[in-house]
Parts: structure tokens; C-alpha cells; sequence
């Protein structure tokens, strides 16, 4: 008995700390896939930061095997950051509630509320981008309401510039890859559309504004400001508007790969809000209701791009705290 036990506790120990030549191979194949190049000093640090990180992954991860939590970690592009720079790399979104002739309040729904819904299956949804080192975020989440109220009502599905935004909308006030505001990247887009990817690709980096004479691919004449903080008004705005943009703490969101996404120690107050993203659908995993969010951060995090974050969770991280969406001509 006392063998079998010591066994166990080796073999829960290699769960938890892989030996130093699995160690290596992890660290040889992160480096690899994410493209991490590093001088020598650096790549000490970063390897140190790594392990830890690891370790921590692991931990959480036996966790969710014991069904103590309702999410997966997993390594991504992130895993060579401590929680402080993930956190600093977070904080380009700004809040705004702006007293504006364009911004209208919610009305409430009258129609029938989906069970459940996803727009991607209904065509309403581009692919997954990738802000890269650029904060921003919140030009993403705009881009993204954008692209699913165009198809809706248009039935075109264009992909837009985030880049136009970035380098364009600091007349508005946003200040880039600095960060910016939802609300005001919408504003430029009343006075002056905004054009296809295609035509204005996406650089991750501040660049002098070169917009011309490019039509407009998108038009719109008014945004939609949701109730504070009303998940209820957010469900009805996602199940029979479509994708809207949205505002959550995504402190602790750095190692998320699968399932449910929550935390009780999650903000959901105005001055903790921290990035910028589109709620695309909700629906149940489990016994777990969740919002399904789309992420600017490349396929290679999360669930293929995506996150399920907790719905109906007293508006963990905030997701209803600040929610918009366009009207688009």
C-alpha cells in the first residue's frame, strides 16, 4: 500500500512538473510555433517566466480534471509574459459614455428571445484576427458589429479596417494603438464610413492616415448604447440584433484555452474594463451558461480565437457594463 501510494504521488507530480527535458521540448516547441526569438540575457528571463507559467497552467488544469473549475489553460503566445506585462499589454481600452447626437438608448425587445444562438452559423461573422502588439482592441470590436450589422442588413460580409481606424480616428480622440473608445470609433465611422480590409490592411502599428478617396464599404448613421450593466438587455440585443460590441476585464484570461470562462475575483465595474471584444452568441455547456466572444488575439488562443465566458454570472468581468452596437445604412 505504502509503494502504491508513493507511486501515486510521483505520478501526480509529473502532472504537475514535467521533468526538465519535457520542459525543454515545451519550451523549444512555444518558441517555435509563436515565432519567440530572444538574446541570450532574455531568453533566460523568459524561460524562467515560462516554467512558472507552466507549473501554473498545470496546476489549474488538474483542477478542472477534478471539476473544481469550469475552464482549461493551455499555453499560447502569452505563456512568456508574467501577469504584471499581460496586464499592461490589456490596458489600451478607454471607456466612454459620450453625450453625443448619435448615440441612442436601448429599446427593449419585444420579439422572441433565442434560447440560445451563434452567429458565425448564420454567416454574420469574419474570421479570427490578430492585434499583435498593437492595443488595439477596440477598434477590433467595432470592426467586428460592424461587419455582422452589414451582413445582416445588407448581406454582404465584408471584412473592414482596423487600420483605418487606428490611424484615422485620433480626430475623434482615440489615440491608436495607444488605445481608444468603441463609442468614438464609431463616431468616425458616421462622418466617414470605413473601408474594406482589403483595401486598408491591418499593420499593428501607428501610421499616417491614408484613407484618400477609398469609398466607404460600410455606412452607418447612429449607435446603440445598452443598459449598465443589464445582461438580460445584452441577451436580447445579441439573440435578435446580432454581434455587439463589448467591454470586459480580461486580467486573468491570459492562459485561457477551453469551457467556461470564470472568476470570482473578475471586475465588472467601469474603471476595470480592459479590452475591447464582440459577443457573437450564448448558449449553455453543460449546465454552464455562456456568452460566446470573439477575440482579437489569432486562432492560436483560446477556442480557435473565441472565449465562453460566463453568462448570467452577476455580469462576471463586466461583459454587459459597456455594450454598444451600430445602425447600419
Amino acid at each position: 500500500m505504502k509503494c502504491l501510494l508513493v507511486l501515486a504521488l510521483a505520478f501526480l507530480g509529473c502532472l504537475a512538473y514535467p521533468s526538465e527535458e519535457q520542459f525543454h521540448v515545451k519550451w523549444a516547441s512555444f518558441k517555435k510555433i509563436h515565432q519567440k526569438s530572444y538574446d541570450s540575457a532574455e531568453e533566460l528571463k523568459r524561460r524562467n517566466i515560462f516554467k512558472e507559467n507552466l507549473k501554473k497552467i498545470e496546476e489549474h488544469n488538474q483542477l478542472y480534471k477534478e471539476k473544481k473549475v469550469t475552464y482549461e489553460m493551455g499555453v499560447n503566445q502569452f505563456a512568456d509574459l508574467t501577469r504584471e506585462e499581460f496586464s499592461q499589454y490589456l490596458n489600451r481600452y478607454k471607456d466612454a459614455r459620450l453625450q453625443s447626437v448619435h448615440r441612442v438608448e436601448f429599446t427593449p425587445v419585444t420579439a422572441e428571445i433565442p434560447a440560445e444562438i451563434d452567429w458565425r452559423k448564420k454567416g454574420a461573422v469574419t474570421e479570427v484576427k490578430d492585434q499583435g502588439q498593437c492595443g488595439s482592441c477596440w477598434a477590433f470590436s467595432v470592426t467586428g458589429s460592424l461587419e455582422g450589422e452589414n451582413f445582416l442588413k445588407n448581406g454582404r460580409l465584408v471584412s473592414l479596417s482596423e487600420q483605418e481606424l487606428v490611424d484615422c480616428s485620433d480626430e475623434i480622440g482615440n489615440e491608436g494603438c495607444g488605445g481608444g473608445f468603441m463609442e468614438q470609433g464609431f463616431e468616425y465611422v458616421i462622418k466617414h464610413g470605413l473601408v474594406a480590409e482589403e483595401d486598408y490592411p491591418y499593420e499593428a502599428f501607428d501610421g499616417k492616415c491614408r484613407r484618400g478617396d477609398i469609398p466607404a464599404a460600410v455606412n452607418i448613421d447612429s449607435y446603440v448604447v445598452l443598459p449598465t450593466e443589464s445582461e438580460e438587455d445584452l441577451q436580447a440585443a445579441v439573440g435578435t440584433i446580432g454581434p455587439v460590441s463589448v467591454a470586459v476585464d480580461a486580467t486573468d484570461w491570459q492562459f485561457y484555452s477551453r469551457g467556461v470562462f470564470y472568476d470570482s475575483e473578475c471586475s465588472s465595474a467601469n474603471a476595470s474594463l480592459n479590452h475591447g471584444v464582440l459577443a457573437v452568441g450564448y448558449g449553455v455547456e453543460g449546465n454552464d451558461p455562456y456568452w460566446l466572444v470573439k477575440n482579437s488575439w489569432g486562432p492560436y488562443w483560446g477556442e480557435d480565437g473565441y472565449i465562453k465566458s460566463a453568462r448570467n454570472a452577476d455580469n462576471n468581468c463586466g461583459i454587459a457594463t459597456d455594450a454598444t452596437y451600430p445602425n447600419v445604412l
